[in-house]
């Protein structure tokens, strides 16, 4: 039993508006005694006996932004060694935190087990360590979201999730992004494009592959399903990714590889180069983020550049909206990348 309790999950301020019957403004206007609202005795009493039932605990940072007391925004940080072991973050939280400070606010930093553990984000509001949070590297049915949105926290999000949930978003056309590459690629001649993507479940992973896709078709191009290879975001993920394209028999095997970052360019430059090839001139090479080192690998990374900065701009624009209690409409950002050509895309021999 004692074990059960544990492990049960905590009322959240939604659960207590549907026992009585109510919104969750009026549960909030209630429990924060908001000056102003009109609300009916016997509304207060429903919703008062719903907090009993329930043993539901109001989260005391509620409090602590009407006065202004909490000045700290919240950013989790889950295994670096994966998927989140990406440049464009630092890139991110360095712009965000400017902001943040511009608006008298500073980040807090914490570590959590994994993307799927929400217990961090709920104790630090609780305890009102946090006004609210910026979540970066979302992916369709993110537990982040799902527990923020539920428990009626502030946040704004680097990325997507499924259409169904409405929160506050930044991100940039990933769909966009890759279709200006295999257009690149295409229009320079290939007929035979891979991609190195990562795992399925990947917001941003699926629309880099959907724009892959995309420029195929504008092509007049059919997919190859050996062409697509996925893997963490990892230097060595290119090299294997390169490894298995280059395996193909000649007649299928891909003379342009999409990366969906320049990490993985990375590896599959390295693979390219052990099997003899010459990147640019034997097989055609992209990356995408245009990280710092892009210019400066041999030869240059062909690669796209996203507005980073604005992307941090912009989240805190839309985070101070929620912790006024003014959201922006619409409440998601899209953002344009641009496509940076260099050596590594350039023409390959014939294709035969």
């Amino acid at each position: 039993m004692a074990e059960e309790s544990k492990n049960a999950r905590r009322p959240s301020m939604s659960d207590v508006a549907r026992l009585a019957g109510v919104s969750q403004t009026t549960v909030s206007f209630i429990l924060n005694d908001t000056p102003g609202s009109s609300i009916s005795p016997d509304t207060r009493d429903r919703v008062l006996a719903a907090v009993r039932e329930l043993d539901y605990r109001p989260n005391v940072s509620a409090r602590n932004l009407r006065t202004q007391s909490t000045h700290l925004i919240g950013y989790g940080f889950d295994d670096p060694s994966g998927v989140t072991s990406h440049p464009v973050l630092d890139r991110f939280l360095y712009s965000a935190i400017l902001s943040l400070e511009a608006a008298g606010y500073h980040l807090l930093t914490f570590v959590t087990g994994s993307r799927t553990d929400t217990a961090e984000y709920q104790e630090l509001y609780r305890r009102g360590q946090v006004a609210g949070f910026v979540v970066a590297n979302t992916n369709d049915d993110d537990p982040r979201i799902a527990c923020l949105m539920e428990e009626g926290i502030p946040f704004a999000a680097f990325g997507r999730a499924n259409d169904a949930w409405d929160f506050p978003w930044v991100d940039v056309d990933g769909i966009d992004g890759m279709t200006q590459v295999v257009a690149h690629l295409t229009a320079a001649g290939h007929r035979r494009v891979g991609l190195i993507t990562w795992p399925e479940g990947s917001k941003a992973g699926s629309h880099r592959e959907l724009g892959y896709a995309a420029g195929l078709a504008a092509a007049g191009l059919a997919p190859d399903p050996a062409w697509v290879v996925r893997g963490e975001n990892l230097v060595e993920t290119g090299i294997a990714g390169m490894n298995a394209l280059l395996q193909l028999p000649a007649e299928r095997r891909p003379t342009a590889v999409a990366c969906v970052s320049d990490q993985i360019a990375v590896g599959a430059g390295h693979a390219a180069a052990a099997a003899g090839l010459v990147v640019g001139r034997d097989v055609a090479l992209t990356g995408y983020d245009d990280s710092a080192l892009a210019p400066f690998l041999q030869p240059p990374l062909t690669s796209i550049r996203q507005p980073i900065t604005d992307v941090g701009r912009a989240i805190v624009r839309l985070l101070l909206g929620e912790l006024r209690g003014q959201p922006e409409t619409p409440r998601g950002v899209l953002l344009k990348p641009r496509l940076v050509v260099r050596e590594s895309s350039g023409k390959t021999k014939d294709e035969g």
